[in-house]
């Protein structure tokens, strides 16, 4: 019933996983996509030469050939172990739910420790192409070829062909996450964090591919936007300045009084303040800015009533306080503008009238300020033609951000404090032209104390399913805006 297809550039990467598979009675055969000296394989085991195991060619050569009902592909396989009924519970699953792929929860196992990694349910918005399937993804032969039939063959891509198959099959059939550890990764350390890949410069080839897979799937499910944009509608408001940094802050005694020094030092044509948002601070902040207050007319300090609000809440705060400008600009209590430039660049763009938001690019460095990789942040992958659009692949947007302060009282922010900014940049960007500006405006410190730093799995996969489901409800909208209705296409 089972095809097996491994990737692998060296036997000793996959022989652990090759031996266990090839033991199940269910698993005819196994193919090992290579691209290096693939050695000797055992029997029932093929060998299949490969640009790249994740390639449109690749791909579409695999479903032409496979005669199984099931493909189980591993797309990792250095040190997994699979459990020996892996092969028979996930095949079981597939056909009681009829799901076109079935996928597990597996563990890292780190020197003798055995961690638990359990992975996050499938859902319309998880078309990211990280989205975590575990090491062993068992897939429905028929189901890859009707989406094929349907949508047609997958383009001639180096790296993003798995990944367009995926979304096809994604548009008809669901995806069926079962809660189970039927696998094992064995890891030699900690792995590497990979935040940033997405806007390394190294990886822009690959992630040109992945957009346009990506554009592709919108457009087959209706959630695709032309590049036409509401204007931002005019305010008679008054305001008593024309911009307002904004910094929301907690316990961040070490860094705050370098973020508001550097706010403070803008040089603009206009008058602005800054507004800072101190969520009930116990560790020396609130006196810390009680006293920069005292000193600096422009620097108003806000002790919110509520003691139930997130980072977003504390937006809320700000941008309906009546201290609160024309525009609001982003700076994280741990950050620092870079130059003394950035807000009158931020302002005159959004000024111009055209735009509800303006997004800056920034440079990550360590604590001490010092530059560290991947370096200058620049989201060059934004285009005024398709960046609403790729924003529902990628988990951000850049930094520092600056809003219309009208608009933005409109929407407010959701009370959460994690992916509140990309849940407004989504939404905006639904409606209105978000101006960019690709020169370094902003240090992004990362250190121990950023909101994501040393997260547990379960941590992890709690913020990557908020911003699924943020994905969900803006692709549900936008298929609403499109006259389109249901969901399956």
């Amino acid at each position: 019933m089972i095809t097996a297809v491994l990737s692998g550039s060296h036997p000793r990467s996959w022989e652990s996983l090759l031996d266990g598979l090839l033991r199940n009675p269910l698993v005819r055969k196994a193919v090992v996509l290579h691209t290096g000296d693939p050695g000797t394989c055992p029997p029932r085991c093929e060998t299949f030469s490969v640009s790249g195991p994740f390639s449109g060619g690749t791909w579409n050569s695999v479903l032409s050939d496979v005669a199984t009902r099931y493909i189980l592909f591993s797309p990792v396989t250095a040190g997994i172990r699979s459990d020996p009924h892996a092969p028979d519970r996930l095949v079981e699953t597939a056909e009681a739910t009829g799901a076109g792929i079935v996928y597990a929860d597996y563990a890292d196992l780190i020197g003798d420790t055995l961690r638990e990694h359990p992975l996050n349910d499938y859902e319309p918005g998880s078309l990211r192409d990280s989205f975590d399937f575990g090491p062993l993804i068992l897939f429905s032969t028929t189901a890859a070829r009707r989406a094929i039939r349907k949508y047609g063959e997958i383009p001639a891509y180096r790296w993003a062909g798995w990944y367009d198959l995926r979304l096809k099959i994604s548009a008809d059939q669901d995806l069926f996450h079962l809660p189970e550890r039927l696998s094992t990764v064995d890891r030699d350390g900690e792995q590497e964090a990979t935040h940033f890949a997405y806007v390394d410069p190294r990886n822009r080839d690959a992630q040109e591919e992945m957009e346009a897979a990506a554009t592709a799937h919108l457009k087959r499910i209706g959630a695709f936007l032309a590049p036409e944009f509401s204007d931002v509608p005019h305010c008679a408001d008054s305001f008593p300045v024309e911009a307002s940094v904004v910094i929301p802050v907690r316990n961040r005694v070490r860094t705050v009084a370098e973020a508001v020094a550097s706010a403070l030092s803008q040089r603009t044509d206009f008058p602005f303040n800054v507004i800072v948002v101190d969520n009930h601070s116990t560790d020396g902040t609130t006196p810390l800015l009680k006293d920069l207050a005292s000193h600096q007319t422009v620097l108003r300090h806000i002790i919110p009533e509520r003691r139930d609000l997130s980072i977003g809440g504390c937006w809320n705060e700000a941008i309906h306080s009546s201290a609160c400008g024309r525009y609001a600009v982003q700076l994280d209590s741990d950050d620092l503008y870079d130059g003394k430039e950035v807000l009158q660049r931020l302002v005159d763009l959004l000024s111009r009238g055209d735009c509800a938001m303006a997004v800056g690019s920034y440079t990550l460095v360590n604590e001490q300020l010092q530059k560290i990789p991947p370096g200058l942040i620049d989201h060059q992958e934004w285009t005024d033609a398709n960046g609403r659009n790729n924003a529902l692949r990628i988990n951000g947007l850049g930094a520092p951000r600056a809003f219309a302060t009208s608009v933005l009282r409109r929407i407010g922010f959701p009370n959460c404090g994690y992916g509140e900014d990309y849940a407004v940049a989504l939404r905006l960007s639904r409606e209105y032209r978000i101006g960019r500006i690709y020169d370094s405006l902003y240090l992004c410190r990362r250190w121990e104390g950023n909101t994501d730093a040393a997260l547990s799995v379960e941590q992890m996969n709690h913020h990557d399913r908020y911003k699924d489901r943020l994905r969900t409800l803006e692709i549900r909208a936008r298929r609403k805006m499109n006259g389109v209705r249901g969901w399956k296409s």
